[in-house]
């Protein structure tokens, strides 16, 4: 990189932020201990590279397959560190998903990257890539929060050999990313960076494209017309351009220092983006032979907590309420819900990206993206400055942007002090709200998340009677009958992990705001996911205990009333439950689209609260 101009003032770290900060470091003292133990007895087993230690024949099946110089340059082993470095490539490449379709080249070119410093890269292993878009309300939905886990495991596979000194990691979207670092985590000896594709370039307005889901789910225009909008929506390789748990994933990556500076949304098939690819590899390298950018090391607290700030900051998926707390669960660190809420009272919202506003990822990077973002977020003493990242010791190695000089090299220059697009992108003295956006609630139906950041304020508190569904196809079976009137505190319940796998339930959010367009008002509590798809129905959502694992819900009936508030923080069925006997779940078969595979991960799951995590 080139060197770091810095042009900051320094600003004391906000109470909240470091009292949030110093609660968890105390909560996660013996976890935190152990875990770097675990990565620097890794680190210290055996002097220089572990592929020294391999046996002949074990050394001959990983280099089998090297053409060129790179055989004989792998088997140039010695025990001072003075060996070659092979960097692993772990890549979640299809060509059927448009965002993970742009990764099909980046192993040669991460190849030749890193010849030219005398280095070796061999695609150690891919990873599972599914899409919630196309899986969505179908029964693949099931497999999808599972998979985090199951990529995770595929990445420490990858890992395994002993062969590597780094780590590449080629990821995007939702499950994806989370797994990649819950996986590398376990190897957190070594230097790790992830690579990100980027986006398409914008197509459809998402308001008019919301506009014709609504008229779809009000039976106005038919399925032509749907097909027509949503292609020309999703149109293109790339990331979908909608603030989501994909591009989420991307722009923590960036304030979690994990990528290169300014990397998360610059488009695919262009020079720049080549370069970053390149450059990744040859830095994540060159943090090896320096003996530093150890992965858990990097991870910490502070990291965690920024990733949290910058979440809240920027209205994003409510997704990362389970995937921040199971990643930083892997790297030994305690993160709760508790945390979340306490961080979003101080944090204020200072983007709109749909679904939170008009504008997509696209229109948040011209305004200035996570570059502008981190420095106002660090002006205001809101994230930790002094973390390490992929580049270097700093946070304000990310205040930087990158562009291609006028010789065609890769180089950093400091991002603009403001943004260019004030309806996408405020600082901290003029946000669109003074918090977050994301609120926990609790109450006698338990705890759960509500992302607040698109509600109407008059929305925040509701009290209606429940409309008890346990499947989402009866919620719009009941629709389509006319069955959904007045007011209605929507439940959709046994859709936790250990029920289905907690599956997304996006396609209720046409129905529920076409009943709100009608001047009902309307809220849903689930314990299932609603993702960055959360929208302007007010929806506490991965409520827990989940009713298949005897949490409330499965006592709550047709007609009680329930409180919502966002304000006071509380979820309650205003009734005395404790007299009823919970009512069955739905008669599931857990069979076909693969599902039967996954009923060890469903006997075992953990909690919506803990990450969901099937083993840690």
């Amino acid at each position: 990189m080139s060197t770091l101009h810095r042009r900051t003032r320094a600003a004391e770290l906000h109470p909240v932020v470091r009292d949030v900060t110093d609660r968890i470091r105390g909560r996660s003292a013996t976890g935190r201990a152990d875990y770097l133990a675990r990565i620097r007895d890794a680190s210290a087993t055996e002097p220089g590279s572990r592929r020294a230690g391999l046996g002949c024949a074990n050394l001959a099946h990983g280099v089998a397959a090297c053409g060129g110089d790179d055989r004989a340059r792998l088997l140039e082993l010695t025990a001072d560190g003075g060996h070659t470095l092979n960097l692993a490539i772990v890549t979640s490449y299809n060509d059927m998903l448009s965002a993970h379709q742009p990764f099909g080249d980046y192993p040669d070119r991460i190849k030749q990257a890193v010849r030219t410093i005398g280095g070796v890269a061999q695609v150690a292993g891919g990873v599972p890539a599914m899409c919630d878009g196309i899986t969505q309300g179908r029964p693949g939905m099931e497999l999808s929060l599972f998979s985090r886990d199951v990529i995770a495991m595929s990445t420490a596979i990858a890992l395994s050999h002993d062969m590597f000194d780094a780590a590449a990691l080629l990821g995007v979207c939702d499950k994806i990313v989370p797994g990649l670092v819950m996986g590398a985590l376990a190897f957190g000896h070594l230097p790790a960076v992830l690579v990100p594709a980027g986006p398409m370039s914008s197509g459809l307005p998402n308001d008019e494209k919301s506009r014709v889901r609504r008229r779809h789910a009000a039976g106005e225009i038919g399925r032509d017309e749907l097909l027509e909008a949503e292609t020309r929506s999703y149109h293109s390789p790339g990331t979908c351009t909608f603030y989501g748990t994909a591009n989420s994933n991307q722009l923590l990556m960036d304030v979690m220092g994990l990528h290169l500076p300014g990397a998360a949304f610059v488009p695919p098939a262009t020079p720049l983006r080549a370069e970053l690819t390149a450059a990744a590899a040859r830095q994540v390298l060159a943090n090896r032979r320096e003996g530093v950018g150890a992965l858990g090391e990097l991870v910490d607290e502070r990291t965690i907590v920024n990733a949290v700030v910058a979440l809240l900051a920027t209205g994003g998926s409510t997704n990362h309420t389970m995937h921040l707390v199971a990643m930083a669960g892997a790297a030994g660190i305690d993160l709760t819900w508790d945390d979340f809420d306490d961080l979003s009272a101080a944090v204020p919202l200072v983007a709109r990206i749909y679904p939170n506003g008009r504008a997509d990822v696209n229109h948040f990077h011209a305004a200035g993206g996570t570059p502008v973002l981190i420095g106002s977020l660090l002006d205001a003493g809101l994230l930790h400055p002094d973390v390490t990242t992929v580049v270097g010791k700093g946070l304000d190695h990310y205040r930087r942007e990158p562009h291609l000089d006028v010789h065609g090299c890769l180089a950093w220059r400091d991002a603009p002090l403001s943004s260019a697009d004030r309806g996408v992108l405020r600082g901290i003295d003029d946000p669109f709200a003074p918090d977050g956006g994301l609120r926990t609630v609790r109450g006698n139906l338990g705890r759960a998340v509500v992302k607040v950041s698109a509600v109407d304020d008059a929305d925040r508190v509701i009290t209606a009677p429940a409309q008890v569904f346990d499947e989402q196809v009866d919620l719009r079976a009941a629709f389509d009958a006319g069955r959904l009137r007045g007011d209605m505190v929507v439940v959709i319940r046994h859709q936790g992990p250990r029920a289905n796998g907690m599956p997304e339930l996006h396609g209720l959010t046409p129905v529920l705001e076409v009943l709100r367009s009608r001047g009902q008002r309307v809220a849903l509590v689930t314990d299932g996911r609603m993702s960055g798809a959360s929208g302007a129905i007010p929806a506490a959502i991965h409520c827990t205990p989940e009713a298949s694992a005897g949490g409330p819900l499965a006592r709550v009936r047709d007609g009680d009333p329930i409180r919502l508030d966002t304000r006071a923080g509380t979820l309650d069925v205003l009734g005395d439950l404790d007299t009823r006997s919970p009512a069955p779940p739905p008669t599931r078969h857990g069979t076909g689209t693969g599902r039967e595979l996954f009923a060890a991960f469903r006997a075992v799951v953990g909690p919506a609260e803990q990450g969901a995590v099937v083993a840690r």
